[in-house]
């Protein structure tokens, strides 16, 4: 059994102000200097919440489809990293709507549920998710070097690719 103090802003954007006293909750041991990192490195911020959409079991393996809100689907990916309540993950698939909502699905092994609370979880259960730092970076900038190189043609471009069912920058 373990305690921790959690500052307001944290109860407000994740799913910690849910909990009660003995919920289970992942819980990584902090990297030390020069130790084998097994995931991506993770800075213990939540960017926002995700629901949990659907969970299939096909055999030896559970995949958990997440929705997404806008505009967070811009930092996620097939094949790149992401947290889900704290535990380093690697996205298998995922989907943008026009919106710029999506979804993604991860797909875990016998081991990733026995060591985590994953196996516990529900169809709409919402689920903490850290963005990876590395890949939040590059799309923000790509993206203001586009804005800063493009800025006065946006809205034209815009509109020229509306005209053609094109989205763009969602």
């Amino acid at each position: 059994q373990a305690s921790f103090d959690v500052m307001q802003q944290s109860l407000a954007l994740t799913t910690l102000g849910g909990l009660q006293a003995g919920d289970a909750v992942n819980v990584e041991r902090a990297a030390k200097d020069g130790a084998e990192i097994g995931g991506h490195p993770l800075s213990g911020h939540i960017d926002f919440c995700a629901t949990l959409a659907e969970v299939r079991t096909p055999e030896n393996n559970r995949v958990l489809r997440f929705e997404v809100p806008a505009p967070w689907m811009r930092y996620i990916f097939a094949k790149g990293y992401i947290a889900v309540h704290g535990a380093s993950l690697t996205v298998a698939e995922a989907g943008k709507n026009a919106d710029g909502s999506g979804w993604f699905e991860v797909w875990l092994i016998p081991e990733t549920l026995r060591m985590t609370t994953f196996g516990a979880l529900r169809q709409g259960d919402a689920v903490n998710i850290e963005i990876d730092r590395s890949t939040q970076v590059v799309v923000d900038t790509v993206r203001d070097a586009v804005q800063e190189r493009l800025g006065k043609l946006m809205p034209a471009l815009e509109a020229f690719a509306r005209e053609r069912g094109i989205t763009l920058l969602d």
